[in-house]
């Protein structure tokens, strides 16, 4: 692998390896990171990430009053608050003499715990999240499309070429592709 490459090698491991922009049927905005570095996942990145997404969200002469509740969910690969919990919720409070009170902003960033495996949805989701063989799987939704990526014959073209395309926007090598692909499928 060239000095280029491995760089470049770095920089994706340090970053997020998929991010999802959706939006709910009550128009609530979600943005999605899956972040295998723990320091891709820090609370200033949070932030940006938030503001970014209320940025989006509201056009010029849009009230504020009418933005909808937005979602920052990051799914790390390691329990980055250490607490061992499944999700981490992420408030603003107001705080008075009285105590605190939740601000209400409708803002909200969460973090989904990568190596919780209790026996809940969560737990369950994580399993799948991380699981290479789709017959492991606990959703079969989820399953389905890692063995159609993995197994069909039409997706593994379609992820071939989709990983030949990477290579030629990312002047990496199509083995070093093949590479990340491999250890991003570890994780996704």
């Amino acid at each position: 692998m060239s000095a280029k490459e491995q760089m470049h090698q770095q920089d994706l491991e340090h970053s997020a390896i998929l991010d999802v922009h959706a939006v709910d049927s009550e128009n609530k905005e979600f943005d999605v990171e899956i972040q295998r570095s723990d320091a891709g996942a820090g609370a200033k990145r949070a932030r940006h990430n938030s503001s970014l997404l209320d940025a989006h969200i509201l056009k010029p002469g849009d009230d504020t009053e009418d933005i909808p509740d937005s979602y920052v969910i990051f799914i790390t690969e390691n329990d980055v608050m250490g607490k061992n919990q499944a999700i981490y919720h992420i408030q603003r409070y107001v705080e008075t003499d009285e105590g605190k009170i939740l601000f209400g902003d409708g803002s909200h960033i969460l973090y989904v715990n990568g190596k919780y495996r209790g026996n809940d949805e969560i737990g369950k989701f994580m399993h799948d999240f991380s699981c290479s063989n789709p017959d492991d799987m606990n959703y079969e939704a989820l399953a389905k499309k890692a063995r159609y990526y993995k197994q069909d014959e039409k997706g593994v073209a379609t992820m071939c070429k989709i990983m030949e395309d990477i290579a030629d926007y990312t002047e990496l090598s199509p083995d070093t592709i093949k590479e990340l692909a491999s250890q991003s499928m570890q994780l996704a």
